[in-house]
């Protein structure tokens, strides 16, 4: 499918900061977020930043904005419209938890349970994202049983690397939190890889040849249905060529898991500034790696669609 700019960002920055405010929340019952209004001023400006960020870029897509609140109206039955009502509501109880640990100056009694909820209601935000795409059938490489786990987990991953970065600048980093980090690093790049294993050897894709039935052998289309572009080839009908996809996924494998991974076990090694710089550089690293993931997350999908134009189930 042909991968929107403002999807790729949005699913990407909102991701990691969702994961963000889950993670905060269970810092906070945990005992571990700093005290100080001003520290907690600077971490859920970065956490309100990524959210924002993210659901700005989302209309980008959108060619009649005036009718976005339409997308509140579904929920009974469209998981968009289930993550949109569960985006907005998750402002509710996060704004509570930054009042209170903004004007408290810390992280104790009813701020507390406001972060935890906040962070329960940021889990199922990112999980209603996953959802959309997972529940569409026609799309095999979405519709698979790794989809919603791997967006929870990359938004976990991401949320992670932020609050490593931001509790080492503020000197307030647990002891060992960025191999905690690497090593979530290294599970999503299994997660990733396991992933891709599955879809290239997944039995029984659909195929031009199962869909004529005509078997073995090379099957193409003779004469398209119709001689001009529309909107189904435009969207539905995008292929990534094989050389570019490999490198992609190199960058995406680097960027995103492995090379994070390397600069918080680096981090962990080197006390002081060196070593917040280092995580600073991972968590940046990573959602660079991210968009490139996610990119590829629709470049790489198929609609079967597709078929009734003879392209095939699998890009070139």
């Amino acid at each position: 499918m042909h991968p929107a700019k403002s999807i790729v960002f949005f699913t990407t920055l909102t991701g990691a900061g969702y994961g963000l405010l889950a993670l905060l929340g269970l810092f906070g019952v945990l005992g571990l977020l700093p005290a100080g209004g001003l520290w907690g001023a600077i971490t859920m400006a970065i956490c309100f930043g990524l959210i924002f960020a993210g659901l700005l870029s989302s209309t980008g897509h959108l060619s009649h904005r005036e009718r976005a609140w339409r997308a509140f109206t579904q929920w009974r039955s469209s998981w968009l419209s289930r993550e949109a009502v569960a985006a907005v509501l998750t402002f509710v109880p996060a704004g509570l938890f930054a009042l209170g640990w903004v004007g408290l100056g810390e992280v104790a009694g009813w701020t507390r349970w406001a972060g935890a909820v906040a962070g329960l209601c940021a889990l199922v935000t990112i999980f209603t994202t996953g959802m959309i795409y997972a529940s569409l059938k026609p799309v095999m490489e979405w519709h698979t049983p790794f989809t919603v786990p791997g967006y929870l987990l990359y938004g976990l991953m991401s949320g992670l690397s932020v609050l490593t970065a931001i509790l080492s600048g503020l000197g307030h980093l647990p002891d060992g939190l960025p191999l905690v980090a690497a090593l979530i690093c290294l599970l999503g790049f299994f997660w990733k890889r396991a992933s891709w294993y599955y879809m290239a050897h997944q039995a029984r894709l659909p195929s031009v040849n199962s869909a004529t039935g005509l078997g073995e052998g090379t099957v193409r289309s003779v004469q398209w249905p119709h001689s001009s572009q529309n909107f189904l080839l435009k969207e539905m009908g995008f292929r990534i060529a094989r050389k570019h996809r490999r490198r992609l996924r190199l960058i995406a494998q680097g960027c995103g898991f492995l090379g994070p991974a390397l600069l918080m076990v680096l981090a962990e090694l080197l006390e002081g500034p060196g070593g917040s710089l280092l995580l600073i550089f991972a968590a940046a690293l990573q959602l660079v790696g991210l968009l490139v993931e996610r990119w590829l997350f629709f470049a790489e999908a198929t609609h079967t669609i597709s078929l009734y134009y003879g392209l095939g189930a699998s890009s070139s």
